[in-house]
């Protein structure tokens, strides 16, 4: 063995015993979880359950930290361009990967610039509409926007969210025409509904359902393929006679570059958190359904989001903004 073959042996040992040690010595100081959309939003709410118990076991502080802006593009942006040390976390999801054909440019590549570590739930979306509200039904809907095309406004969590996309394609669907009124997130756009600035609002159903229950709003019905546990009597767009279906994941990811080693610690006690049941428990009663996933299948499932959405803005005639 020459003396170049032994240097360059003895600088990949350094090399891989500085990298172990540094995994290992991870996370040595607060962790910073950017979220991309407003606080009381639905990925706000799960993000902060799974944070607290994530730095229980990491031993460590998460920051939470709201991005909001440009349907969650904003967040996304600031998250890339971060450090790939491991302590910048983002919540990545359906959004994300809806920007890759909404914006001419978004500012981000979500299959790109990240490390998507795993999948923490899905959520559909339910319409609904305030109090005292003409509308009963999603045949009141109907019935009213054919009457009066355009007559109706609705609103949603910003231009190329999931729920605009959603009620795009309910409303091309349905050969229907309403007013998108788009606001800062999914409270925002439910708050208009409330005080009945807009006729109709489609929302993460996590975020509408305390209004709910509270009687401030009336459910007309649900995105998902089968009735919502929580709202047994809600009917799915389908069922309304509008066979259209919108579920929206989200889990947490990394920016690209980020040590495999954090990255699998963080996969390891993101899984390990979920699978707690008081975990669970809380972030169903929100209204969430829990589908831990593997980097892979999270990944991939983000992809198919891209062309989910190709098809989406095509069907509704949407142009990439």
């Amino acid at each position: 063995m020459n003396a170049i073959t032994r240097r360059a042996l003895l600088a990949l040992g350094l090399s891989t015993a500085f990298a172990a040690h540094a995994s290992d010595a991870w996370p040595a100081k607060p962790i910073k979880w950017i979220v991309p959309y407003q606080a009381g939003t639905s990925p706000d709410q799960t993000v902060r359950v799974v944070a607290d118990a994530m730095s229980e076991v990491f031993k460590q502080t998460i920051v939470v930290e709201n991005k909001p802006g440009v349907a969650g593009n904003l967040g996304a942006q600031v998250a890339a361009r971060s450090a790939a040390d491991g302590y910048t976390w983002v919540y990545s999801g359906s959004p994300m990967s809806t920007s890759m054909r909404m914006y001419k440019k978004p500012g981000f590549d979500v299959m790109k610039d990240f490390i998507h570590i795993g999948r923490i739930g899905t959520s559909d979306l339910t319409i609904v509409t305030g109090v005292g509200s003409p509308l009963k039904s999603m045949r009141d809907l109907i019935d009213i926007s054919k009457r009066a095309p355009g007559k109706l406004s609705y609103g949603t969590g910003g231009i190329g969210s999931p729920a605009h996309m959603g009620a795009e394609l309910m409303l091309s669907t349905a050969g229907i025409e309403a007013v998108h009124v788009p606001y800062k997130g999914a409270a925002e756009s439910a708050n208009a509904a409330i005080g009945k600035q807009v006729e109709f609002t489609l929302a993460i159903t996590s975020v509408v359902l305390p209004h709910i229950q509270s009687g401030k709003l009336v459910p007309l019905a649900i995105t998902s393929p089968k009735r919502h546990p929580r709202l047994p009597n809600v009917p799915t767009l389908a069922e309304a006679g509008v066979p259209v279906e919108l579920v929206s994941m989200g889990g947490l990811a990394v920016p690209a570059g980020t040590p495999q080693p954090v990255v699998k610690r963080i996969g390891e006690v993101l899984n390990k958190v979920l699978a707690d049941p008081v975990v669970k428990t809380k972030l169903e009663n929100m209204g969430g359904n829990i589908t831990p996933s593997t980097p892979a299948e999270f990944t991939e499932g983000l992809r198919a989001e891209i062309a989910l959405a190709e098809r989406m803005m095509k069907a509704a005639r949407l142009e990439a903004q």
